[in-house]
Parts: C-alpha cells; structure tokens; sequence
C-alpha cells in the first residue's frame, strides 16, 4: 500500500497575537495548511487578512517582544516556530527563500547585482568566489536572464521592477531551497512583466521540484499558477480547495465575493486573470 506523501512544510494551529496598551490582539488564528513537493499553494485575500503575518511566523521574522507566536510550523518534519535566530538565519535562503513584493528592498542599492548575488551563493555554501559566480552565471543562464555578464555588473537601481524581481528568483533558486514564500511578488509590476515572472515561478517549480507559497490578494494570478489555494479573511482561512473545484464550486461567500471582482486577460497562448 503507497504511503501518502509527506508534507515538505506544515502549518498547524498558528495562532499570533500582538500586544498592545490595552492587551493582546489577535492577527491570525487556527491557521492550518501544507505543502507537498513542487506544488504551487496559493493563499488569497484583501490586504489586511493577515496572509503577510502568516509568511512573517513562518520565516520567524517576527519580533518576539511585541508578537506571540502560537502553533506548529515544520519544515521537513523540523519545528521551526521558536528556534534561536542564528539557527533560522541557516534556514532563511538555503532551506526556505523568500521573494518580497518590492524587489527593491531586497538589494543594497551601493553593490552591484553580481556582488550580493555571489555573497548570498557564499554565505550559505562552502564554495569559493569563482565557484559561487560560475553557480549564478549558471543559474541565471537556466532562467532565461539575458546576458548575466552585463546584468552581473548592474546596480539594482539600473534594473527595472521586473528585471529585478527575475533576478531575486534567480537567487532565490541558486540554493535550491525546499520552500520559496512568493509574497505579491506582481503587484508593482506592469502586465508583461508579470506574466514573464509567473513563468519564470513555474520554471524553478519545474525544474528544482521546489514548493512554493504563493501569496496574492489577486485570484487570477492564483488561478494560473496555485495547484491548491486556500483563501483568508479576518485572520482565519474560509476556505480551502484544488484550485479547480475552488474556481468551479466555490463554497464560501467571500470566496464568491473575490471571484465575481476579478478580471481576465487573454494573451495570445492562453488566458491570464488579473484584478484592478
């Protein structure tokens, strides 16, 4: 009899509070989900339903003085919710990666591109700077990023949005995580380059076998990309589901509600969904 594939991350019963002058707070709570081996997991919601919070308890960016973290969040059967922050620091990259909604803020605007993403490459392998830079021209060449000689040579801020949030994947996949949390990684981004940074999403899944949380207010980029969704609102998940009974039965108003509110663009292969 085949066993049932194990989860590469689990969340169960998270649960943050955050403290104020009047007590605590709570942001989220009974937040239960996982993510099997290169599957996409969408996790869908407005701004302010606590899905940041969520990617935030998960990579333990948190600060542990004003935020109560509750709940069991693994990594490879390894508890993650509680280690010392040098412990997550070998984690955070290597083992999970994360690529935020403003590449910008993900580069130090005074080194060039080559420079952090060779530091990156060696702060969590043992290979040496010729070896690190062979890595990421390598990887860069997989991903289809045009000329990385010129690109390795660039400051991030001669790069444009797009560019930039293609190269973060790129560093992101160097290290062959297990997980990459993809936090609005399309929202400041025009249409093409969206859809160039969806592929590019798809291509490391493909490839690397990476799993991947996807994390969007917007349900068309989750209908094109996520395997699974789950959908948040005031801090709970309303709903989870294959994303295609999501689309064909959703069974929670709210889900209905984000659903009657998305358009869709037709590209000249196949449709893409975005909301405005």
């Amino acid at each position: 009899m085949k066993t049932a594939e194990k989860d590469i991350l689990s969340v169960k019963d998270l649960h943050v509070q955050v403290k104020t002058s009047e007590g605590f707070l709570t942001l989220v709570h009974d937040i239960t989900f996982g993510i099997k081996k290169g599957r996409i997991l969408g996790l869908v919601g407005e701004s302010g339903c606590g899905k940041t919070v969520t990617s935030m308890s998960i990579l333990q960016l948190h600060n542990k003085k004003n935020l109560d973290v509750s709940g069991s969040i693994t990594l490879q059967g390894r508890e993650l919710n509680g280690l010392e922050n040098k412990e997550m620091r070998k984690i955070r990259g290597k083992e999970i990666a994360f690529i935020m909604q403003n590449p910008m803020n993900a580069f130090t605007p005074v080194f060039t591109i080559g420079h952090q993403f060779v530091e990156t490459i060696k702060s969590h392998t043992s290979l040496n700077k010729k070896q690190a830079r062979e890595l990421a021209m390598n990887v860069m060449e997989s991903v289809n990023l045009q000329d990385p000689q010129k690109l390795f040579k660039n400051y991030p801020f001669e790069l444009s949005g797009g560019m930039l949030q293609r190269v973060m994947i790129a560093m992101a996949a160097c290290l062959q995580p297990s997980v990459i949390i993809a936090d609005e990684p399309t929202t400041a981004l025009d249409l093409h380059s969206q859809l160039l940074v969806l592929r590019l999403l798809d291509k490391v899944r493909s490839e690397y076998g990476t799993s991947i949380l996807l994390i969007s207010h917007d349900l068309g980029v989750i209908s094109e990309m996520a395997d699974d969704v789950i959908v948040m609102n005031q801090g709970k998940i309303v709903e989870s589901a294959n994303v295609f009974d999501l689309f064909d039965h959703p069974s929670h108003e709210y889900t209905k509600k984000l659903l009657r509110n998305r358009t869709t663009l037709y590209t000249e292969k196949k449709p893409y969904s975005y909301s405005f």
